[in-house]
């Protein structure tokens, strides 16, 4: 368990992105892999030209003259004014969809309420009732001084969310006091928190493990102490815990 609460948290020096746990994910990182190959290739291309016509055409070369007297090319305006055209027109396709399927809301088997408070977050079955009532608790991060081995500083919280993998789960998110924002990575999500309004997303767990996040909006002194902790089971496992709050 140790090494794969690891895998699914933020790790020193880390510049790439942690492992897809939701097919969200896994689509924004094939997105970046198609535009860094864009990116690549244009920044080559335009370096090649920029040297080259530096050396080419500087004042002390033959060619200097020749630069002068090109005042129009109407070729290569339209050279280069169609080819970024197109180039955008192949990103922006693959991006729509992305964000179509980000935005949208299959019939859930499962509802979550998250609200951020200053600085903690507070959660709600809304599909199922207790003998106390609905089943909500707030979830706060240890202190360094409550750590146990293996648990992670600052990304470590004394309630987790359970939830089910291979289920769509619905997000209902706002805020009881200023802004918030529920994030975490390893799934694809990043939504405000808003007070006075529920903003929604949906999420796809594809695998058992430990998903940690924090909330990404500036919010006060406590900011930095608001972990998100998601601990995605077996349907079974899920069912098990969730007798256990019934």
């Amino acid at each position: 368990m140790l090494f794969l609460n690891y895998l699914d948290s933020s790790t020193n020096w880390q510049v790439y992105f942690q492992d897809a746990a939701s097919p969200v994910m896994e689509g924004i990182i094939n997105l970046h892999h198609d535009l860094m190959f864009f990116i690549t290739f244009i920044l080559f291309f335009v370096l090649v030209v920029l040297v080259r016509t530096l050396y080419y055409f500087n004042s002390n070369s033959i060619n200097a003259n020749l630069a002068a007297n090109v005042v129009h090319g109407t070729v290569i305006e339209i050279v280069w004014s169609v080819i970024p055209s197109l180039i955008l027109i192949v990103v922006a396709l693959p991006s729509f969809a992305l964000l179509y399927s980000i935005d949208e809301i299959i019939d859930p088997a499962l509802t979550i309420k998250c609200v951020g408070h200053q600085w903690f977050w507070s959660y709600e079955y809304s599909d199922f009732e207790s003998k106390i009532g609905a089943i909500n608790f707030d979830s706060y991060m240890i202190a360094d001084d409550e750590l146990e081995l293996g648990e992670l500083r600052l990304l470590e919280v004394d309630n987790r969310i359970v939830l089910p993998i291979n289920t769509h789960i619905r997000i209902l998110v706002t805020a009881a006091d200023v802004l918030h924002s529920w994030a975490i990575p390893s799934l694809g999500v990043k939504i405000d928190a808003c007070t006075g309004r529920l903003n929604q997303t949906s999420v796809f767990i594809l695998r058992s493990g430990v998903y940690y996040g924090q909330c990404s909006e500036i919010c006060g002194v406590g900011h930095g102490n608001m972990p998100i902790v998601i601990e995605a089971v077996s349907i079974d496992k899920y069912i098990a815990w969730l007798a256990e709050k019934i």
